[in-house]
């Protein structure tokens, strides 16, 4: 966890999920796809949520936190392999070998109880920089998901503010994507809410999806983690979260498909983006010449035939990248030319690309790096179609979303849904020097609402 003289642990327990009828002694080995091994030297995720504190009659906190941590433990017995362990096998091959699984031995999740007492809500919500102390909100910080052998898969910190709770999950990225980490938290806040009942609305789906062509375990060709694990150098980054209404999501929509003629063709989320890009390329003070790159992170759950359930337990995202485009191009051609690129880019990914590139990673295994990004290129994860503001634990929905030190290199912005329907949050992590560059940036401050 992140050190901060303004969070104190008051305490943590380890949850392990029930026992289950029909499992073998030691719990089922659960193979993982290129999908998850390409982010075994990824960050965890961490997302977190705040909270208004509960309702006075629960003003110690004593009993929220009780029902938290019981509904944690509910939604863990659905979510089982979650408190589980990587497992890493050396094989008897020559070169050497190895492979990794994720193996359901109930080793359990952390539940992190901790104090800020001096951390107010609105010190949170209205600060257009993210103040360094929300780092220090989340467990596991720094942790790489290939620490997953030894640490847990899954950890939540509650952490009590002088007038809210920030509930935060850190959960393991080479076992599961975005899409299940807002499952798992959307599920406990169901149990939690509902008084404890564990029926939830989209139960997890546990068997892993490999192509035909894949025969698992999928061997690795190193003999140990330093032929393939980097730890990365964090680069000194700050961030901010800018939030478009619903109306200014709909304005600049509007305002590139008039301006291509595309008939509502772009999407909103392109039409946001290629605002984010244009301004903080003007930000950089790149070089006209220089090229820069948008990569987007899209879902396949839908994308492949037969789909994958929504419910997957797995990562199924692949990486699009918009390519070959200078920054005095973009600068001079503007928002509508920039959103048509990254629309035809989604536009051009298909099935057969997904397949293609899972199949190729299999004969030559390559992964992904933390805080790797250049200095002229965007990373977009997240979507603003996540429940995110569902979240009710039984007090209310929450009033905003951040996320921990995870993965935070120069150019990474996250997107969420914002607290109204339609609007849309926007997380950009930058050099301290860009970033104040970009708040200064009129034509973006111009669509920036307050909240």
């Amino acid at each position: 966890m992140a050190e901060s003289s303004e969070v104190r642990i008051l305490s943590k327990s380890l949850i392990r999920p029930s026992p289950r009828l029909c499992e073998e002694d030691g719990g089922r080995l659960i193979h993982l796809t290129p999908w998850d091994l390409m982010l075994l030297s990824i960050d965890y995720i961490q997302k977190g949520i705040l909270f208004r504190r509960p309702p006075t009659q629960d003003a110690d906190m004593t009993l929220t936190i009780s029902r938290l941590r019981d509904s944690f433990a509910a939604a863990l017995d659905r979510f089982f392999p979650l408190a589980g362990r990587l497992s890493i096998a050396n094989l008897d091959t020559s070169p050497p070998s190895l492979s990794i699984s994720l193996k359901c031995n109930d080793e359990g999740a952390d539940f992190i109880h901790a104090s800020a007492p001096s951390v107010t809500v609105s010190s949170i919500l209205h600060s257009l920089y993210v103040p360094p102390v929300v780092l220090s909100f989340f467990p596991l910080n720094r942790a790489l998901s290939y620490d997953g052998h030894r640490l847990p898969l899954l950890a939540t910190q509650v952490t009590e503010l002088a007038d809210g709770i920030f509930i935060a999950c850190s959960l393991n990225h080479a076992v599961a994507d975005g899409t299940v980490f807002w499952n798992f938290f959307n599920s406990w806040s169901q149990i939690c809410r509902s008084g404890g009942c564990p029926e939830v609305s989209i139960p997890p789906a546990i068997d892993r999806w490999f192509l035909d062509s894949c025969i698992p375990p999928i061997r690795l060709p190193f003999g140990g983690e330093n032929d393939f694990i980097r730890r990365p150098v964090y680069p000194p980054v700050e961030e901010c979260v800018f939030h478009f209404s619903a109306a200014a999501v709909a304005k600049l929509k509007s305002m590139v498909n008039a301006e291509m003629g595309t008939d509502g063709q772009i999407s909103s989320l392109q039409s946001l983006l290629s605002l984010i890009w244009v301004s903080v390329t003007r930000a950089r003070r790149l070089d006209p010449n220089k090229e820069t790159s948008y990569m987007i992170l899209i879902g396949c759950r839908t994308r492949l035939t037969p789909p994958l359930p929504e419910s997957y337990l797995g990562n199924a995202v692949h990486v699009a990248a918009t390519q070959n485009v200078t920054a005095g191009e973009l600068l001079q051609r503007g928002l509508g030319w920039a959103a048509w690129q990254l629309n035809q880019t989604v536009a051009l990914f298909k099935e057969s690309l997904v397949r293609s590139c899972l199949a190729d990673w299999v004969r030559t295994p390559s992964f992904s790096y933390a805080c790797t990004f250049k200095p002229e290129d965007l990373l977009t994860g997240g979507s603003p179609r996540f429940n995110v503001y569902g979240n009710d634990f039984g007090w209310g929905r929450p009033v905003g979303v951040r996320s921990g030190a995870g993965n935070k290199g120069d150019g990474k912005v996250t997107v969420y849904p914002g607290p109204e329907k339609g609007s849309i949050a926007v997380e950009v992590c930058l050099s301290p020097k860009t970033l104040s560059a970009l708040i200064k940036d009129e034509e973006l401050m111009r669509m920036v609402s307050c909240i």
